[in-house]
């Protein structure tokens, strides 16, 4: 049984890349948006940053999430912070794979001006990649540049997460 998070900055395709690489492995596809608190899309969507305190709660969640499933399972939550991911490592008790899908500003900002009907506005991305921290080395993450189709970024990280499978069987 595996946990996937798919990381990184709104606008970055977390949903769509994880719904789709849900789909290529078999796995469930949970959405880390509908775990937040109503309070923190309301402040969202007025533009307000989340803190620490705010997301406290939907961390939590994330990790409950991982922590139920049955079978493999991935979660789109940005997991910006070290700490963040911490949480979520420890809240799921048992190893977390993440998937960095890491762009630029101006695409990920280009991306976000053409999506309708989601409560992150683009004014907040600038805040998004100042509390982003890359995963480190001593982290067990797939980073990928999110420059390409979908389907290209899907087919890299299920091959490269068959990989660490091998080398966890191994």
């Amino acid at each position: 049984m595996q946990r996937y998070v798919v990381m990184g900055v709104s606008g970055c395709g977390k949903t769509s890349v994880g719904t789709g690489f849900a789909r290529a492995i078999g796995a469930q596809f949970i959405d880390g948006d509908d775990l937040h608190p109503a309070e923190n899309v309301a402040k969202m969507s007025r533009g307000e940053p989340l803190d620490d305190g705010d997301r406290g709660p939907w961390l939590a969640a994330v990790a409950a999430a991982l922590a139920r499933a049955r079978g493999d399972v991935v979660i789109g939550c940005s997991a910006l912070r070290r700490r963040y991911r911490d949480l979520i490592r420890d809240g799921a008790g048992s190893d977390v794979v993440f998937l960095h899908l890491s762009g630029s500003r101006d695409l990920i900002a280009g991306r976000m001006g053409a999506r309708e009907g989601h409560f992150m506005p683009l004014t907040l991305l600038d805040s998004q990649f100042a509390a982003l921290e890359p995963p480190g080395p001593d982290e067990t993450c797939v980073t990928v540049d999110i420059d390409q189709t979908e389907e290209q970024v899907v087919r890299y990280l299920t091959g490269q997460t068959q990989h660490l499978r091998a080398a966890d069987l191994a």
